[in-house]
């Protein structure tokens, strides 16, 4: 019994990475100086640009070559990709799209790639289908793909368990994110994450005060209970990674920038309080 209690009283050392999403109205050069400035070492490929599509199945070979080389010059390690898969193609031609993302993600080296479910009941059968592939594909290539919190299909713990039953594969798991559930269902994220937090491989992180509320915020600034959140996380044995996905808004990306800062400080400071 008293290794068991000095296990659990280890503190957690999970990594704290932060995607680009806040700096979109800024060049992507300026979004991974930012992201260095604000003492990230990890960042993601969440929020396509009309200049960065990231892994998206146009992205040429000369801009994933370029894309590749400006993440490493900045020191930086990039470990997720955002995967937008359609369903309203052919079943064959989704796949093939699907595949090539998957591909372009392997080229950049990443370890992740998250999908977002579907809204339409229509199309949720051809999405399981297509992640069912992609999930094999991306085993493959040696990358695991995940789905997040996201309305729809992926709603909450209910629908995110049948998704994961349907897609039927062991390189399928979740991403969590507290806000979303607030956002999207408001329903209380402990309660939905605790039938499913075995399944949870990562965490986006984004407050969220209420149903459609802002979530451009500040970490505290709104309903989720992050100490609670990740301490169901730390009984599950998650390891990580924690992805900063929101901050506060503002006028000049060095102000964004420190703004990001405070909320990776957030996180460490609930991180060392679990110990």
């Amino acid at each position: 019994m008293a290794a068991t209690a000095s296990i659990s009283m280890k503190a957690v050392k999970w990594p704290i990475g932060c995607f680009n999403r806040p700096w979109t109205k800024w060049s992507y050069d300026q979004t991974l100086d930012s992201i260095k400035g604000a003492g990230y070492s990890l960042t993601g490929l969440l929020t396509r640009t009309k200049d960065d599509p990231f892994i998206a199945s146009d992205a040429t070979p000369g801009y994933l070559e370029a894309l590749k080389k400006k993440i490493a010059a900045r020191g930086l390690k990039a470990n997720m990709g955002a995967l937008r898969s359609r369903h309203s193609i052919p079943l064959d031609d989704s796949i093939r799209d699907a595949h090539t993302q998957i591909d372009n993600a392997r080229f950049l080296g990443l370890e992740y790639l998250l999908t977002f479910g579907v809204d339409d009941p229509s199309q949720e059968d051809h999405y399981f289908r297509v992640m069912s592939d992609a999930a094999q594909y991306a085993q493959k290539q040696g990358l695991k793909l995940v789905t997040k919190p996201h309305g729809g299909s992926s709603g909450a713990a209910d629908e995110m368990l049948h998704t994961l039953e349907r897609v039927n594969h062991p390189n399928f798991n979740i991403w969590f994110d507290a806000g979303n559930i607030i956002y999207y269902t408001g329903k209380d994220p402990v309660k939905e994450l605790e039938p499913i937090a075995r399944h949870v491989s990562g965490f986006c992180a984004k407050d969220c005060g209420s149903v459609k509320g802002e979530v451009m915020i500040q970490f505290g600034a709104g309903k989720v209970d992050f100490k609670s959140v990740f301490g169901v996380l730390k009984s599950a044995g998650f390891s990580g990674p924690v992805m900063v996905e929101c901050c506060a808004l503002a006028t000049t990306p060095e102000e964004v920038a420190s703004n990001a800062r405070a909320n990776r400080e957030f996180l460490e400071k609930v991180f060392a309080s679990l110990g």
